[in-house]
């Protein structure tokens, strides 16, 4: 039952221990209030993200998470209340928002967001559309931009290509001048979704022989981009198909597994005559708490993409609030296409 709002109190999901998708169950809270310099957000769309499910399991996370907690980094819907101090946007506007650092969580009805975080939906775009822009988007503009420095011409090879960051990556590598993108999908599906948007190939990873298959497609000179999230053998894999004065960047570990470097690998990478590559760590967090005119030049260069039609955002699964165990299933099995998105006020389905 969709709680009544004059309650004051609303449903949300809510993790008392640490573990398995199950541990994520529905709760009425009471609807937080908005303090100084906050915005209280209904949620209409919450962004379902590979981040939401290593602090889900405990994983390694850039600040603690004390229990119980509410999931979820990134939501869309409506302006409903303004804390002392903020002006605007006006009650009833449009927004989306990274949430979480003021005590409120995505996966719920209402969200708390600092008013700095908050921005207009562009005319055009929908609520499931604008919650996969902020962690999503911004990561694949961040990592191929900054992180990466992609140059026109370049290979790109995009791990979990069909996925959320891997499905932006992918267009966005292309728009960037990228000469060859390389998308890496688990499925047969999923592979022509990756070529949909864009990828000149795409191959398998469930194959061994995948790196091969990599370098038949440079000419054997390999990429000089590799972006990783996958963890484990997969890590050294990439590598291995990785050209000279080539970058990996690691953004997450989708299997649990720690990365894995042989030593053939190491003696190959630093010891032997140099082949001059790069291995460049990425947390999306820090790069709007250190370096927030990157962060949001990224977020801007991203709305003015999806909003021209440059760059699709495929949503793949829309879920009501109370399937969020489902969600994060989808994700650790990579059963996903594109953006997970959880609806807090619809029940059923």
């Amino acid at each position: 039952m969709i709680v009544d709002e004059q309650s004051n109190l609303m449903q949300a999901v809510r993790a008392r221990s640490f573990g398995t998708p199950d541990v994520l169950v529905l709760e009425e809270v009471p609807i937080p209030r908005p303090g100084p310099g906050q915005v209280l957000i209904r949620v209409e769309s919450a962004g379902v993200n590979f981040s939401d499910v290593k602090r889900r399991r405990n994983d390694p996370y850039p600040f603690p998470t004390t229990l119980p907690y509410t999931p979820g980094g990134e939501v869309a819907g409506t302006v409903e209340e303004l804390g002392e101090g903020v002006e605007g946007p006006s009650v009833g506007t449009p927004v989306f928002a990274l949430v979480g650092a003021d005590g409120s969580t995505g996966y719920a009805q209402f969200a708390l967001a600092s008013a700095s975080g908050v921005t207009t939906i562009p005319p055009g775009l929908s609520a499931d559309v604008a919650s996969g822009l902020v962690i999503s988007g911004s990561t694949a503009v961040l990592i191929l931009e900054e992180a990466a420095r992609l140059q026109a011409g370049e290979t790109v090879l995009v791990q979990g290509a069909a996925g959320g960051v891997g499905s932006y990556a992918v267009q966005i590598a292309k728009l960037l001048g990228a000469g060859t993108v390389i998308g890496a999908a688990g499925s047969p599906e999923k592979r022509e979704a990756v070529l949909a948007l864009g990828a000149d190939h795409a191959v398998d990873y469930t194959q061994e022989d995948w790196p091969d298959r990599v370098l038949e497609f440079t000419g054997g000179r390999g990429v000089d981009v590799v972006l990783e999230m996958a963890g484990g053998s997969a890590f050294e894999q990439g590598l291995s198909c990785l050209a000279p004065f080539g970058r990996t960047v690691v953004y997450g570990s989708s299997s649990a597994e720690p990365l894995q470097m042989g030593p053939e690998t190491i003696q190959a990478l630093f010891y032997d005559p140099s082949p001059n590559q790069s291995l460049v760590a990425f947390n999306l967090g820090l790069w709007f708490a250190m370096r927030p005119e990157a962060a949001v030049g990224a977020l801007r260069t991203l709305i003015g993409h999806v909003a021209s039609g440059r760059v699709e955002v495929p949503i793949g699964h829309v879920l009501p609030l109370g399937r969020a165990a489902e969600a994060h299933r989808m994700l650790e099995e990579r059963r996903n296409t594109g953006k997970i998105v959880l609806k807090p006020w619809t029940t059923g389905w």
